[in-house]
């Protein structure tokens, strides 16, 4: 699949003339909790030639493609993502800390990595996290019997909630760490998630079980203490563009040779 996929890419800058700067894996195979039949879940940042850049006409800065034969690829051009950076959009931020890499250009996503401490924000993850878990408990969760699976995409943004309460910095990717640190006072409720997490990766994850309560109590008192939480933490400061835009003109530079003094 890793060789379909590089294809895929190689395709992709030759019929869009783009040159991708870094493709990685998202989604449950990012996180730590696929299943034998998990999409590959590919996001990818690009870099137009200058000339593109160079217009009054707006055009459309992300690709998309039909899921096919379990590959789900889409991507952003880079002055789409550099703008959310700054927004510390926490999509982008899982993609620049996702453990499977398929392409990187000049360490390009390990200089985003580095430019975004000083974009940190607290609030915006924090509704962002919140917001999934919600939406998915209400829509998957609420019913006398659930799909196994659906624990998961609830659990993991609630314990990135938890992270951001307690240690104030982005939350880890992978599910095992969340899971580690954030469930340390609850023994009981952690072996029953760990006994589920490892029915799922064994490719139980679309049989219907019995909601398990106590699970469900915890993520409804959690769900209910963040709502309020979220509510009162101060706004976000973003910082200025300067650095964002000298970023970008020395990725033009350095990809195309392009003179920004020009």
């Amino acid at each position: 699949m890793r060789a379909a996929i590089l294809a895929k890419l190689t395709d992709i800058e030759t019929e869009e003339k783009i040159k991708i700067l870094f493709a990685v894996e998202s989604g449950s195979r990012a996180w730590g909790f696929p299943s034998p039949d998990s999409d590959y879940d590919v996001r990818f940042v690009y870099i137009h030639r200058p000339e593109w850049y160079l217009s009054i006409e707006k055009k459309r800065d992300v690709l998309e493609y039909p899921i096919h034969d379990l590959l789900d690829i889409n991507g952003w051009d880079i002055r789409k993502a550099l703008g959310l950076l700054r927004k510390y959009n926490p999509a982008l931020m899982e993609w620049l800390d996702s453990p499977i890499v398929y392409r990187e250009e000049n360490e390009i996503r390990e200089q985003m990595k580095a430019i975004r401490s000083a974009y940190f924000a607290r609030r915006t993850s924090m509704f962002h996290y919140l917001s999934m878990a919600v939406s998915n408990y209400r829509s998957y969760l609420k019913g006398e019997t659930v799909k196994a699976k659906k624990y998961f995409y609830v659990l993991r943004p609630l314990f990135a909630c938890m992270w951001l309460e307690r240690e104030n910095t982005h939350p880890p990717l992978s599910f095992h760490t969340l899971l580690a640190t954030q469930m340390q006072g609850n023994p009981s409720l952690q072996e029953q998630l760990e006994a589920l997490l490892a029915r799922k990766m064994a490719g139980d994850e679309l049989s219907m079980i019995p909601r398990m309560e106590a699970v469900n109590r915890f993520i409804e008192e959690r769900l209910t203490y963040f709502e309020d939480y979220a509510n009162r933490l101060p706004p976000d400061h973003f910082c200025d563009m300067e650095q964002l835009n000298s970023f970008f003109r020395s990725l033009l530079h350095k990809i195309w040779a392009f003179d920004p003094h020009l």
